[in-house]
């Protein structure tokens, strides 16, 4: 059974970890196209400002005609973030972001390319089991030759990944006990070291508090 630090963030089993997002890692995260009834409907019901939902008085404003709701368009954002790489990823919360910022106007019809770029990572030292990831997520609108034309939304924020599980050697978990049955014939060579401890009686040194680490 998958172990839920090994799920991705939609619940199925994971591929990456941590580890895979190392400082440099750009990942695509494909292309989508802004829907007008969507667009509409969503600031209807989240921000129905008049730019937003009135398109008349759009057309006759300094806008030209009715533009998205910066909280859809990160909303679009969030959802290819999610497709194409927190469903593939052992993605936990995220603590938060930085930075949000609506770059220019996107309307109707407008198709964005989307990215996220993994700035830093470092192991939590508040979540054991888990590092934090710093991203930066860029949307750019692209022109009828494909090629970019504008940044409109670049936002920076931190994620919680887990760390990769680390699996038991088969062997050693199988290797037959050696001890059993066998008489105790006082210390030898094979018995652990001993040392005085403070109240001087000896005291055994064993698995991992025999290699100490400051």
């Amino acid at each position: 059974m998958t172990t839920p630090d090994a799920r991705s963030g939609t619940g199925r089993p994971a591929e990456l970890f941590f580890e895979d997002l190392v400082p440099g890692l750009t990942v695509d995260l494909g292309v989508v196209t802004v829907d007008a009834d969507e667009m509409v409907a969503f600031a209807r019901r989240f921000d129905p400002q008049w730019y937003h939902v009135d398109s008349d008085l759009a057309a006759t404003s300094r806008h030209g005609g009715l533009i998205a709701s910066g909280f859809y368009t990160v909303s679009l954002f969030m959802r290819a973030y999610v497709d194409h790489l927190l469903s593939r990823a052992a993605a936990d919360a995220s603590p938060g972001l930085e930075e949000l910022r609506w770059l220019a106007p996107v309307r109707a019809g407008d198709r964005l390319a989307v990215r996220v770029d993994v700035m830093g990572a470092r192991p939590s030292t508040a979540r054991p089991g888990l590092g934090t990831v710093s991203l930066t997520g860029t949307m750019l609108r692209l022109g009828a030759d494909d090629r970019p034309e504008q940044e409109v939304l670049r936002t920076r924020f931190r994620g919680w990944f887990a760390l990769r599980p680390v699996e038991a050697d088969p062997a050693e978990a199988e290797a037959p006990s050696t001890d059993a049955d066998q008489p105790d014939s006082g210390p030898s060579s094979a018995d652990p070291p001993t040392v005085g401890s403070s109240d001087g009686d000896p005291t055994e040194i064993s698995g991992p508090e025999a290699q100490r680490h400051d």
